[in-house]
């Protein structure tokens, strides 16, 4: 599947693992969407996905102050990749805008007179 071992979560350590895991392939996404690298961001979507399963049965009460502050830097780094990620196809729909001349405008049918 991807680059991610089987975490087994219930061990000392594995958690925080797991998170600075998640923090890299974010860095890893971010370096990917300024290079507008598609490999680098289909494999950092699949790892993301893989980690994110992994983590999926972790619930807040499991997180110390280090598990805590690791999760929130991933956060972080993820809502920049994401606002990123926007800018980037509101670049893209604006430059195809403007390849596409003005959008049509809805005009409704009048089917009394059609």
């Amino acid at each position: 599947m991807s680059g991610i071992p089987d975490l087994d979560l219930g061990r000392p350590g594995e958690l925080s693992s797991a998170l600075r895991q998640m923090i890299a392939v974010l860095e890893r996404e971010r370096q990917a969407l300024a290079s507008l690298d598609r490999d680098e961001l289909i494999g950092a979507t699949r790892e993301k996905e893989a980690l994110c399963e992994a983590l999926a049965p972790v619930g807040p009460d499991r997180l110390n102050a280090d598990t805590r502050a690791l999760a929130v830097t991933a956060r972080q780094l993820n809502e920049v990749n994401r606002r990123v990620r926007n800018l980037l196809a509101a670049n893209v729909a604006a430059r195809l805008d403007a390849l596409g001349g003005p959008r049509a405008t809805y005009q409704p049918v009048n089917v009394a007179h059609a």
